[in-house]
């Protein structure tokens, strides 16, 4: 599949100086379930929550590491309400260790902070960090799934299930188009003051720089997908520190 997630905004954090368009364009390359078109595509302002334009917007597709906007949303409402905080330590389990790439590398025993965490996600959508964070909110990663979907149909992703917070491949793990919409809307909407960590083009951890693996500035809103099955066109990718455009 292909996920292209597009906004855009100024170096401020207000709604008022975020773009005014979310786009959201999933092509299916391989089969979705139970897909009747190979993609789907959505154009919404932001700002008012308009849709501009649609097409198959509600045929069901695997979100892929677009979930980790998800993960990341709960991340935000666990730190705004106190339950973590950003240099707080992460225990890593055996089970998020063993999570398949792309990955940090974490050991079985090994911390991360909460803000590296973040960081881990945004720019090399680290399937071992995201599970990580899935055991220290919710127990277990498959219990965070369960608080992940309750949380998609509070919001009103109502096509939207979740059986892993990285987005590696499950069957039972669908979304739409729309729904992703929804949920970017509410990233932006609920979270400004995080919004700059979706501009992050590298981070320090283990003693060396990790850059976002698409080469560029890390996407705004959405994940990039490093997996086989997964393609992003460069040029359709933004930072908070450009302008924005739509790119066909």
């Amino acid at each position: 599949m292909r996920y292209v997630i597009q906004s855009g905004a100024t170096n401020g954090l207000s709604l008022r100086r975020v773009a005014a368009v979310v786009l959201i364009v999933v092509t299916a390359l391989l089969a979705g379930p139970p897909a009747k078109a190979n993609y789907a595509s959505l154009l919404m302002d932001a700002n008012t929550g308009r849709v501009l334009y649609e097409a198959n917007a509600d045929i069901p597709r695997y979100p892929a590491s677009l979930t980790k906007m998800m993960t990341l949303y709960m991340l935000f409402e666990a730190l705004d309400e106190g339950r973590l905080t950003l240099g707080q330590p992460l225990h890593t389990s055996s089970h998020a260790s063993v999570q398949a790439p792309t990955k940090l590398g974490l050991h079985p025993g090994q911390s991360i902070s909460v803000e590296d965490a973040i960081l881990a996600l945004v720019t090399k959508s680290a399937n071992d960090a995201a599970a990580v964070i899935a055991e220290a909110l919710g127990g277990s990663e498959e219990h965070f799934a369960w608080q992940m979907t309750a949380k998609a149909h509070q919001l009103g992703m109502n096509q939207t299930n979740f059986a892993n917070a990285s987005g590696l491949p499950d069957q039972n793990q669908v979304t739409t188009a729309r729904d992703m919409a929804i949920l970017a809307l509410a990233l932006l909407h609920d979270f400004p003051h995080y919004y700059q960590y979706f501009g992050t083009e590298r981070f320090y951890w283990g003693g060396a720089f990790h850059p976002t693996t698409i080469g560029c500035s890390a996407l705004i809103l959405g994940l990039m997908a490093s997996k086989p099955d997964i393609r992003m066109h460069p040029a359709s990718i933004l930072s908070p520190r450009r302008n924005a455009t739509v790119a066909g």
